[in-house]
């Protein structure tokens, strides 16, 4: 088995990609949401551009926002479970609704709000691999406001064998694709779509503009590692430093803190010089 170099679900790839070749993202919308793709009159995306800048952010969300018939859909990939995607998409949601009120626009007028998330990992509790979140009223189960959506799609979840027949499988399988193998499976099936979705994808993995934006974008996450680490360093000594200021044993404070005896000990001859 080869290891792919860069899998569909990557956050540079994702966005590149699907905003370079829009007939596949109106296909993978059409899919996702289960709408007829002739039914797409209008399709409009509102965040194409990857500004360098934002790349070295370690803030920056590379999601992708649509205005598809007069409805706001926010369409993004997570790889890991960092225990706050539920908070973080009703973040998102919320900043899309409000973002669409103008002035002197009444509320009635908001758009339907969607946002779409394939994720790598188990969210809910259940055998299906596709949730679909809406506002209900919790003991009857009526609608509250047909305003509010969410999808949200588990790769883990999705059967490992593929069918030609079957397109929501097919996107989510080219998303779940890790090896070459994988890849040339789906694509020896020869449908349209996944063809020129795999031709895409070898296409934007050896642009220089690609190769320089995962450049960038790797070097933000790397950054941003490194000031976790060194912040979790210095709370680990400063704990440490006030352990020993209480009269703890150097072992002890070695247990609690995780750090060696080299490092507890120079803390401890810091605190006796310091008052001395």
């Amino acid at each position: 088995m080869t290891k792919l170099k860069y899998r569909f679900q990557h956050d540079v790839l994702f966005k590149m990609l699907f905003v370079k070749y829009q007939d596949l993202l109106k296909m993978l919308v059409a899919v996702l949401l289960r709408i007829p793709l002739e039914s797409i009159e209008e399709f409009i995306v509102r965040n194409p551009e990857i500004p360098p800048e934002n790349l070295e952010d370690k803030f920056c969300r590379l999601d992708i926002n649509m205005t598809v018939n007069g409805q706001q859909i926010d369409l993004e990939v997570q790889v890991d479970d960092e225990g706050d995607f539920p908070e973080r998409s009703l973040y998102y949601w919320a900043r899309e609704y409000s973002s669409a009120l103008k002035k002197g626009m009444p509320y009635s007028q908001l758009p339907k709000t969607i946002v779409i998330g394939i994720v790598d990992f188990k969210m809910f509790d259940c055998e299906e691999f596709h949730s679909q979140i809406g506002a209900l009223e919790v003991n009857r189960h009526t609608l509250f406001s047909d305003k509010f959506g969410m999808h949200f799609f588990e790769l883990p979840k999705i059967p490992k064998k593929v069918s030609k027949d079957d397109k929501l499988h097919l996107w989510l399988s080219l998303f779940n694709a890790r090896t070459e193998e994988e890849l040339k499976q789906i694509e020896e099936l020869e449908v349209p779509e996944m063809e020129q979705a795999i031709q895409a994808y070898k296409h934007i993995t050896v642009t220089p503009e690609f190769m320089e934006a995962e450049r960038l974008y790797q070097k933000a996450r790397q950054n941003e590692a490194s000031a976790l680490y060194n912040a979790v360093r210095k709370e680990k000594k400063e704990t440490a430093r006030n352990l020993l200021a209480d009269g703890d044993s150097v072992e002890r404070v070695m247990k609690i803190t995780g750090l060696n005896r080299e490092e507890v000990e120079k803390i401890q001859h810091e605190l006796k010089t310091k008052g001395a």
